[in-house]
């Protein structure tokens, strides 16, 4: 098992197009993290004179009348300015727990279509020139070449998400450092665990992409299963009025957000009380949809397609 593991270890390292979507693993990620903290970039004070300026009007209508803008008028002097400021530039400050909900996803997004990306490309090749047949005249053991491959894609995946994702994330942690900018407490913890899952998510994604490839033994194919499925679960099955809990894309979030919450509807009844309805009551309009759900949802079909994909690999033909 071992020799295999290395054998395709070695395949892998010399596709370039796999070698090409690695880098983009580095590469997008790093730019949506340049683009953040460019984007909350403090205020310097060049910027700080022509805005004052052009905003001098503002500011004295606001020290003359604080509390009309919300600030105490003991501190007129010095928040006026800032506040003013503050609306002129459209800047905020970097924030862990808002890029949690904001450049973090597009990180995980894009490691998972990438990743996805080098597990068909990678399986694809061998099939499409006739790679897979010449193995299994060294290695007729069919159900370890499958396995061999899936740990090689899988353990790929998983490192690179993982890697990618914990530097992003202490990336802005040392910037908002340097910035000398709060970070509440266990936001760093939180933010990485966060991106922990993601690359779980990344990792899974490229399993499941790898076992459809060895199913239909074609990338095209493959991608056009992938982006079916995708569309049906952001237009199809909402307008068919499936339930939430039984769509993608809220058990992803449960599984990336550690839980979630969906809306559901009420009976008429519920409306005609003043108070709001206790949390878990049948006149609750939110219910939570937990880790281990969304987990147990994308588990059962990575589940079912392995499964499909081994006993083809295992039974039929290969040309």
């Amino acid at each position: 098992m071992r020799s295999l593991l290395r054998v395709e270890l070695t395949r892998l390292r010399w596709r370039r197009a796999v070698l090409l979507l690695l880098l983009g693993c580095l590469v997008v990620p790093a730019l949506i993290a340049v683009a953040t903290i460019w984007g909350s970039r403090p205020v310097s004070e060049s910027e700080m004179a022509t805005i004052r300026s052009e905003a001098a009007s503002e500011i004295a209508r606001c020290e003359r009348r604080p509390r009309q803008f919300g600030v105490p008028p003991a501190r007129a002097a010095e928040r006026c300015p800032e506040l003013v400021v503050s609306w002129y530039v459209g800047r905020q400050d970097l924030s862990l727990a808002r890029e949690r909900g904001g450049s973090g996803l597009a990180v995980t997004g894009t490691l998972t279509v990438l990743l996805m990306l080098v597990a068909t490309t990678f399986v694809g090749h061998d099939w499409n020139t006739g790679s897979v047949s010449n193995q299994l005249l060294f290695r007729p053991r069919r159900g370890r070449v499958w396995l061999a491959k899936a740990v090689v894609v899988t353990g790929t995946a998983l490192a690179t998400a993982v890697v990618v994702a914990t530097a992003y994330w202490l990336v802005l942690w040392g910037v908002m450092q340097a910035r000398d900018l709060t970070v509440a407490e266990g936001g760093l913890r939180t933010s990485l665990l966060l991106g922990l899952r993601g690359a779980g998510i990344a990792a899974a994604a490229a399993l499941g992409c790898y076992a459809l490839t060895m199913l239909l033994r074609s990338t095209v194919a493959t991608l056009g299963v992938v982006l079916a499925v995708a569309f049906a679960s952001l237009l199809l099955l909402d307008a068919a009025g499936v339930p939430e809990p039984w769509q993608p894309l809220p058990n992803v979030a449960a599984v990336l957000q550690d839980g979630t919450e969906y809306w559901v509807e009420v009976p008429p009844s519920c409306y005609d009380g003043v108070e709001r309805a206790p949390e878990g009551s049948l006149c609750d309009d939110t219910r939570d949809l937990p880790l281990w759900r969304g987990a147990a949802y994308h588990g059962a079909g990575l589940l079912l397609v392995g499964a499909a994909s081994v006993l083809s690999f295992r039974r039929r033909d290969v040309p």
